[in-house]
């Protein structure tokens, strides 16, 4: 079982208890409308399912970490790593935070222990990751922890909570470019 210990969170598998936190979290309608396959609402069955295929399936072309917060042993959102491939060395990232738990840094503290993992254990040299362009908070933290901006794809997401198309932001982020932005952000969370 892979486990990453941050200040305040802890990153690790999915398990099947985890379901009710999952439900609280994804459940936000904030949330399901700024992600393509998050539906609305999210019930017992779909949380179910989601930690039934990913238990089954970890890390062979998704790697996703449930957030935990240490102080309340919560799950509070989730980073995912898929479309992995290793053969290349790519992957993409998605990730999301409880909404009672928002602006607290905790999404740039789980993606700095999230990015070491990927570069320096997976041994990966590139993460992608794709935001609606209108997720002002998410574009803005793409850019804090290093991501550079690859550019925009017209109407390239359906959201499956609304229905609606999306234009995403594409940003990419390259190892060597985690390390310089890596030394800025780690005197926050150390």
């Amino acid at each position: 079982m892979i486990q990453i210990e941050t200040k305040r969170l802890i990153l690790r598998q999915p398990r099947k208890s985890d379901w009710k936190d999952l439900v609280e979290g994804a459940g936000e309608y904030d949330i399901a409308k700024m992600t393509t396959g998050m539906p609305h609402p999210y019930k017992k069955k779909d949380a179910v399912d989601w930690i039934n295929k990913h238990v089954k399936n970890w890390g062979k072309k998704s790697c996703p970490f449930l957030i935990e917060l240490k102080s309340e042993k919560k799950v509070i959102g989730c980073i995912d790593i898929h479309h992995l491939d290793r053969f290349s060395g790519v992957a993409m990232t998605g990730s999301w935070i409880n909404k009672k738990y928002w602006r607290n840094g905790f999404i740039t503290e789980a993606k700095i222990a999230a990015n070491d993992y990927v570069f320096n254990k997976m041994k990966l040299r590139k993460l992608n990751s794709k935001i609606f362009k209108e997720n002002k908070a998410s574009n803005a933290v793409q850019k804090k922890i290093g991501y550079k901006f690859e550019g925009t794809q017209r109407q390239e997401a359906k959201d499956l909570a609304t229905g609606k198309i999306h234009d995403e932001n594409l940003y990419g982020l390259l190892k060597e470019d985690w390390k310089k932005a890596r030394t800025k952000l780690i005197k926050q969370f150390s």
